[in-house]
């Protein structure tokens, strides 16, 4: 199978400034996700053609992830069109498959997006999410999930501008928190395209396909976008680096891609 990598990164940010050029415990945060994907390429290069991808309209960003020399990885400077903060995510992977594409003269069965700034995820949720993506289900898009610390049905609330009063999101008779339907929080970590869905749409969106969910550990669904998150996700990445021997290994090779930059 032909596997399309991207890592797709900003520049410049309004919650954080420059997030995605940060370094993590030393690393540089990219070097996190480039770190999994060398793993699942190593583990699975006897099956799988691995194109990798960084797009971005940061020159410095770029050149980061061509400094390191364990990864070969496909520069595509982000155009301005594509670079607003109001621009849809899957416009910019999909620029990076048409790019991909036509570059290595390859045409990717699947895409798969790995977001710069929530990092903790190890080879097995990488590979767990495209197993599923190939399972034969005709999904569209595979996408990660955890199971949700609050529901809409029984303790989130939306303010009605009109009264200044507050009511569920979702109305529902429920009274115990165990009754209530199953729900999960995306945590903006993995993506998993078929490429078809990609191309063959002006302007993808993530629940216009097929869709289903890779469930992962729940690591308290933080995202990048503030200084105080990013303090947090230090504090939570160095529990994980003694408690998950899964994730120290990501850790651990995307030191040595720092090593070798």
């Amino acid at each position: 199978m032909n596997i399309l990598f991207t890592a797709c990164g900003r520049a410049g940010s309004k919650g954080l400034k420059n997030k995605n050029l940060k370094n993590m415990l030393g690393t540089p945060l990219l070097y996190y996700t480039l770190s999994v994907i060398d793993l699942y390429a190593r583990e699975k290069r006897a099956e799988d053609n691995i194109i990798v991808c960084v797009n971005s309209d940061s020159k410095e960003l770029l050149e980061l992830a061509c400094r390191q020399r364990f990864l070969p990885v496909y520069p595509i400077e982000r155009c301005a069109e594509l670079s607003g903060d109001r621009v849809a995510k899957a416009l910019v992977i999909k620029d990076c498959l048409e790019k991909a594409a036509g570059h290595f003269n390859v045409k990717p069965d699947i895409v798969v997006d790995l977001d710069i700034t929530s990092p903790i995820r190890t080879v097995q949720d990488v590979s767990g999410a495209i197993e599923m993506k190939r399972s034969g289900r005709d999904f569209d898009i595979v996408f990660s999930a955890v199971p949700s610390r609050r529901s809409p049905y029984f303790n989130m609330v939306i303010r009605n501008e009109e009264d200044d009063r507050y009511s569920l999101v979702v109305p529902s008779g429920f009274t115990a928190r165990q009754s209530v339907p199953k729900t999960y929080d995306m945590n903006a970590s993995i993506y998993v395209y078929e490429s078809r869905f990609l191309s063959e749409r002006s302007a993808p969106r993530l629940f216009d396909g097929k869709n289903t969910i890779i469930k992962m550990r729940d690591t308290a669904v933080l995202d990048i976008d503030s200084e105080e998150d990013f303090e947090l996700m230090e504090v939570i990445v160095r529990h994980l680096l003694e408690s998950w021997p899964a994730f120290k290994s990501v850790y651990n090779n995307a030191y040595r891609l720092s090593e070798g930059s």
